[in-house]
């Protein structure tokens, strides 16, 4: 606000001064003697520099211009050139600044001031009458038609800004309504499945006891797996619904040592070499590569042999990279659900500007699967 009020000031000062310059250049040249020079001057300097005080003072600055052509009148008996651009200027801030009585009051004072001179000089009230519409009337309806004018432009801003908050809002209330539907949908089905498939693998370990360990093994890691899968949806759920409680967040690096012991529970040995300093990554790439190292260690359980698999995570100044490696068993090359992890891995990592890589190396036995992301440097 002080940033629009002081050049508000500014403006003021500057009109009052040229109403000065050119009001004080028409008495110096019209005025007879020095006596009538010095009288004149000073009340017209006097009132023309009240212009630049504030705004609500606006009734009474029209109030001492109009008093200055009368007090001349009266005292000298004749008309000199005086506060003209003083008038007007009062009659404009009157028009625009004041509002009820106080503006018509200031509107009337001013034209009564004006058709003072030609009625007593007898130039008759048609002249009276023009003279104070030119002076004071028009002035007065534009300072009118000024602040009008600004005040439907505000309306307008106004209602444009209310305009933008309630299609936001609307927008907002779409997206949340079509994650609920998701949620919905997410809980209805895939959560229903899942608790079943952890229910009736627990109730085929059970009766297993003892009879074949392996055999009971994969099912204890198949309720650990349904487990994990329900936390992960449930975590997802919550996103969809929008809450940001500490269990709505999504796993992230910190969880990794949970994700290989489930792994290694299916029987598949699964190890995580860490290489560089470790520092800290924005939440959202966080999650992401937990994703990636999570799709690869699935790819490796369904495609590798029972070597097992090694990721690599490596931290560099500018990049983060994630590697995993497993000897291919068969079929791994024409594999579809290989195709559509490998595709998931680039997707995640395309949203970051993340590069993969993937293949089978040279000795032809061992698939790489390669993530690099760039970082800022620390």
């Amino acid at each position: 606000m002080d940033s629009i009020k002081l050049p508000l000031k500014h403006q003021s000062r500057l009109v009052a001064l040229v109403c000065m310059v050119a009001d004080a250049g028409f008495v110096v040249y019209d005025a007879c003697s020095a006596g009538q020079l010095a009288v004149v001057l000073a009340m017209t300097l006097a009132v023309d520099a009240m212009l630049a005080g504030p705004a609500r003072l606006s009734g009474w600055v029209a109030l001492a211009q109009a008093a200055v052509p009368v007090v001349i009148l009266l005292t000298m008996g004749r008309g000199i050139d005086h506060n003209d651009a003083g008038m007007l200027i009062a009659g404009y801030r009157a028009g625009a600044w004041l509002r009820g009585a106080p503006a018509w009051a200031s509107l009337g004072v001013l034209s009564a001031s004006l058709m003072t001179a030609p009625l007593v000089n007898e130039y008759g009230v048609t002249i009276a009458v023009l003279v104070a519409t030119k002076a004071a009337v028009l002035p007065w309806l534009v300072g009118r038609y000024t602040t009008a004018r600004r005040a439907y432009l505000a309306e307008l801003e106004k209602q444009r800004e209310v305009e933008e908050l309630d299609a936001q809002a609307a927008v907002t209330k779409a997206i949340t309504e079509e994650r609920s539907a998701i949620a919905r949908d997410l809980h209805d089905v895939i959560v229903h499945h899942v608790s079943a498939i952890n229910l009736h693998a627990g109730a085929a370990r059970l009766g297993t006891v003892g009879s074949n360990p392996k055999l009971a093994t994969s099912l204890l890691s198949v309720e650990t797996a349904s487990r994990a899968a329900m936390v992960d949806l449930r975590h997802l759920l919550d996103l969809l619904h929008g809450t940001n409680a500490e269990g709505a967040r999504q796993p992230g690096l910190d969880n990794l040592d949970e994700l290989f012991d489930g792994v290694r529970a299916a029987g598949t040995p699964a190890r995580l070499l860490v290489r560089g300093q470790h520092r800290e990554i924005p939440e959202s790439l966080d999650v992401t590569v937990y994703r990636i190292i999570q799709e690869m260690l699935t790819n490796a359980l369904r495609h590798g042999d029972a070597s097992g698999v090694t990721v690599t995570l490596e931290y560099a100044p500018r990049a983060l990279t994630v590697t995993a490696e497993n000897t291919a068993g068969f079929g791994t090359g024409h594999s579809g659900s290989v195709r559509r992890g490998l595709v998931g891995i680039r997707n995640r990592a395309g949203m970051f500007a993340g590069t993969t890589q993937s293949g089978l190396e040279p000795d032809g036995r061992t698939w790489r699967t390669a993530v690099t992301f760039p970082l800022e440097a620390s």
